[in-house]
């Protein structure tokens, strides 16, 4: 299937910027699935529309036929991913469009998750219904770039936050790391957090400010808590408590060599050290992609980041930049060549 696939009625382009939009609501919560939207439209008329809130609920394509009802017979689905073919927690969507009656389907992309992948297309063209697909694929893609990273690459999308002064410092001459950036940046943090599947961060910066690594937005908003994760191969920051606070899980990365104490509210886990005794970061970031994480958003101190960026593991970038110049020594500067990320 391709863009040729009869894509060329510009009312296709504006239903399906309406799904994406509605997919989008799923921003904080539809994890470990994607966000997925969907719009029916007959005459060109929307008579339903729905989107994923969260795992175990309805797909966006069941929620759009609810809301058409018999004005489904007949008429063409826009949908932001391909209509999945398997029983999961919830029944096939490309059998509930077939049921309906639907005469197109519309896809942004195919779905690569291996229980799909082209399944539910299939299952639409064996019905009769007729399937084009391509449109706006590369938003499609972004939205879910988290979810295509652990189903395609098998790990997390990473992000890598950073904030620094003009000169490219990361803190006051004392050390203080917390207050470079304003109120409106660290607002923007918080949202940042919250459609992460997990934040991630170093022994030092545990050790040097204690954080909490919760979601605090200003706006009301649902979400899903992410995950902390710190990675302590030899588990010397948990006298640091903020980070299991009981305001979301916790999991501490570990070397082979440490043993996890009992007691402590945390999940453990080993990850493999390489010769050099750092530990293998392309491993622990599988890990995570096997606990089922689509994105994670790293903050942590120069060394954890610098250690990631060279080894290729870094998708995003989110830098503040604050207008000041701090002008302090080298070590306080935004990256650092690692001795030892643990």
């Amino acid at each position: 299937m391709s863009h040729s696939d009869r894509i060329d009625d510009p009312r296709d382009h504006a239903f399906m910027v309406q799904a994406l939009a509605l997919a989008a609501r799923g921003l904080y919560t539809a994890r470990p699935n994607p966000m997925v939207g969907c719009v029916i439209a007959r005459d060109g008329k929307v008579v339903g529309e729905g989107w994923h809130p969260r795992t175990g609920e309805p797909h966006a394509e069941v929620f759009a036929l609810r809301q058409a009802g018999e004005r489904a017979r007949g008429a063409t689905a826009y949908v932001t991913l391909e209509p999945c073919a398997h029983f999961g927690r919830t029944p096939p969507c490309a059998d509930a469009l077939v049921q309906a009656g639907v005469a197109r389907v519309v896809a942004a992309m195919r779905d690569p998750f291996p229980r799909v992948d082209g399944a539910g297309f299939a299952r639409l063209q064996a019905a009769g219904i007729e399937v084009a697909s391509g449109l706006l694929e590369a938003q499609a893609r972004e939205l879910n770039h988290g979810f295509l990273s652990r189903v395609q690459r098998g790990r997390p999308w990473l992000r890598v936050k950073l904030a620094a002064s003009l000169d490219g410092r990361t803190a006051l001459a004392s050390g203080e790391s917390k207050w470079i950036t304003g109120e409106s940046a660290r607002a923007d943090v918080q949202r940042w957090r919250a459609r992460s599947a997990a934040i991630l961060t170093g022994a030092d910066t545990v050790l040097a400010d204690d954080p909490a690594l919760t979601v605090r937005l200003e706006e009301p908003a649902e979400f899903v808590a992410p995950l902390r994760v710190v990675l302590d191969t030899r588990l010397r920051s948990l006298a640091r408590g903020r980070v299991r606070d009981g305001g979301a899980p916790t999991l501490y990365l570990h070397g082979s060599g440490a043993v996890p104490p009992v007691g402590v509210e945390a999940e453990f886990a080993a990850v493999p050290l390489l010769q050099d005794g750092r530990p293998d970061l392309a491993a622990a970031l599988r890990l995570l992609g096997e606990r089922g994480l689509n994105e994670v958003q790293v903050e942590a101190g120069p060394v954890l980041c610098g250690a990631l960026l060279r080894a290729g593991l870094v998708d995003e970038l989110l830098l503040y930049q604050a207008p000041l110049l701090l002008g302090v020594a080298d070590k306080f500067g935004m990256l650092a060549r690692p001795q030892a990320t643990g």
